[in-house]
């Protein structure tokens, strides 16, 4: 996360830097442009995982920039933001299993849901279908939207998705056998049967998904990525970020 602080900090100032000189036809506003950077640095912080004293984050600039000596060595700054870190990863890591736990004791007892596995996979059927029934090994073609369990959005298909069963996430495969073309179910998936604690995500996270079949077994045309792959920083085609719009699923 400190890497990609400061490579989002110098690719701003290669870009001002190094624009197309054509471009510029009016004389710059430094006075907005230093805002803007002091903005670009604000987002970033959200993005390291700790809470800062925005004042001291100023006055570390300004040190800085007037040539004045940091209060710790970079080694000595790495090695505290990465204690902080693991520990607020520790953190959420048992709380949102804890979440998971009580989440999916609670919906067991909902009206129509279904339990696969107790404890851990889950699902409530919106529409019934009748057509072709996914089976292992099936690669279906699906519609979908992946949420976490505070509702937040964190991909969706734009278009039908084709996705193999035999490479998905085990809840997302288990989840999906015995489905009819056309029908439509939420699927209820508990991290130990999802990412656990890997990838970009929050660690821990119960992740749901709504999802229609749209043909239960499709040909496949092309290759297909896997829902086992942990999900990248930025979003990759494994999983999206919160409320990035990329796709996600596969």
């Amino acid at each position: 996360m400190i890497k990609k602080l400061t490579f989002s900090i110098l690719c701003l100032v290669s870009s001002l830097a190094f624009g197309e000189e054509e471009k510029v036809e009016k004389p710059v506003d430094i006075s907005k442009v230093s805002e803007a950077f002091g903005h670009l640095i604000g987002k970033n912080l959200d993005s390291m995982g700790l809470k800062l004293d925005i004042a001291k984050v100023i006055k570390g600039l300004q040190d800085a920039n007037e040539g004045r000596d940091s209060p710790m060595t970079e080694l000595e700054y790495v090695e505290a933001v990465t204690s902080v870190q693991e520990a607020a990863f520790k953190e959420a890591s048992v709380e949102n299993l804890k979440k998971a736990d009580d989440f999916l004791a609670e919906n067991s007892k909902a009206e129509n849901v279904k339990v696969i596995e107790p404890g851990k996979l889950q699902y409530l059927i919106e529409k019934e279908g009748t057509g072709s029934v996914v089976d292992e090994g099936c690669s279906p073609l699906i519609r979908y939207t992946g949420k976490f369990i505070d509702g937040t959005v964190f991909g969706a298909s734009k278009e039908d998705e084709l996705v193999n069963l035999d490479e998905t996430i085990p809840g997302f495969s288990k989840g999906l056998l015995g489905m009819r073309e056309g029908e439509k179910r939420m699927l209820y998936i508990h991290p130990d049967l999802g990412y656990g604690t890997s990838g970009y995500i929050p660690p821990n996270s119960l992740l749901m998904f709504e999802i229609e079949i749209v043909k239960a077994n499709a040909p496949q045309t092309e290759t297909i990525d896997s829902l086992s792959t942990s999900p990248g920083p930025h979003g990759n085609p494994e999983i999206a970020h919160p409320l990035q719009e990329q796709k996600a699923v596969r």
